[in-house]
């Protein structure tokens, strides 16, 4: 069986304990659904009209067995509070936190990869401690401060960006950068600081390695033995990482997406939370588990493409 099929057949099992746990978990939370829709002041028959519509009434045991056998088609079911199907609200909002996460991975690949490399090229040098002093600082700084800094500014006080909103690629690719960029640097800062720190361990390790050695005895310049032979080695566990980060940044856009107004899955799993609305909580944490789990069997097709020698016969 070819090894996409493979993982593929993988990822099911895992989606179906992250759907069975978040269901659970939500049920035997306390409080009663309908009478935080209706009010505490709504009428008995309307609370149990509520309860019968939604399925509220009936035993856990059916309601999971019927909610699984909707999830296996593909229906997440529809939201009590937009009234809408969830799999629609969230095929709408998707595109905003997939462009935000992407974005952000993007900021903090681009800021980590050379400043890793230049730190271990002069380990323990002032440049190299600036680098880890850099870090440290941007993974004490927390996501939704940073992003309250930028708005002020450079949205506030210096207009250079917009405060609120998002723009859709259709719309324009500037004007969709321009709503883009501060919350992928502010989402993206705190994991290029730890992937700096991570790079930059990477390469220190494969420069003492003994094809190191050889490659510059025989007479190769340093810049080629560190473009052509460590950077191929030293991406690998940073390819790893990179690739589970990009998945906790898809969580991390629930602060984010709150912050700059965006319209994303993160902003719609926390109005879900807190109108009650199980469903769309349901929908968005099985949506999230999903795509994790998809990124990381990209993150493995990849090896063999960074490393011929990584096979998965």
């Amino acid at each position: 069986m070819p090894l996409v099929a493979r993982r593929l057949l993988a990822v099911a099992p895992t989606v179906l304990v992250v759907a069975t746990v978040t269901f659970l978990a939500l049920q035997v939370i306390p409080g009663d659904i309908a009478q935080v829709m209706l009010g505490v002041d709504a009428r008995p028959e309307d609370l149990a009209r509520l309860r019968r519509e939604f399925g509220l009434d009936r035993p856990l045991v059916l309601r999971y067995l019927e909610w699984l056998g909707h999830l296996a088609r593909g229906d997440l079911g529809t939201s009590i509070t937009y009234r809408e199907p969830v799999a629609r609200l969230i095929v709408a909002r998707m595109p905003v936190t997939l462009s935000v996460a992407l974005g952000a991975m993007v900021v903090a690949v681009g800021v980590a990869l050379p400043l890793g490399v230049i730190a271990a090229r002069r380990a323990w040098s002032p440049g190299d401690l600036a680098v880890l002093a850099g870090s440290q600082l941007g993974l004490a700084i927390p996501t939704f401060w940073l992003g309250i800094l930028l708005l002020l500014g450079l949205a506030a006080a210096v207009p250079l960006f917009p405060l609120q909103g998002y723009a859709a690629f259709s719309a324009g690719p500037a004007e969709w950068l321009r709503h883009l960029t501060l919350p992928a640097v502010a989402l993206g800062t705190e994991r290029a600081a730890a992937l700096v720190r991570l790079v930059r361990g990477s390469v220190l390790e494969e420069m003492t390695r003994d094809y190191v050695r050889t490659a510059r005895g025989k007479g190769l310049a340093a810049a080629v033995v560190l473009r052509r032979h460590v950077l191929r080695n030293a991406l690998i566990p940073v390819l790893t990482v990179a690739g589970l980060q990009l998945g906790y940044l898809m969580g991390g856009t629930i602060v984010i997406e709150q912050v700059f107004g965006l319209p994303g899955l993160g902003r719609l799993l926390l109005q879900g939370i807190y109108a009650r609305d199980l469903v769309v909580v349901q929908g968005a944490v099985i949506t999230i588990a999903l795509t994790f789990a998809l990124l990381n069997l990209a993150i493995d097709l990849l090896y063999t493409a960074v490393d011929p020698r990584i096979t998965y016969d």
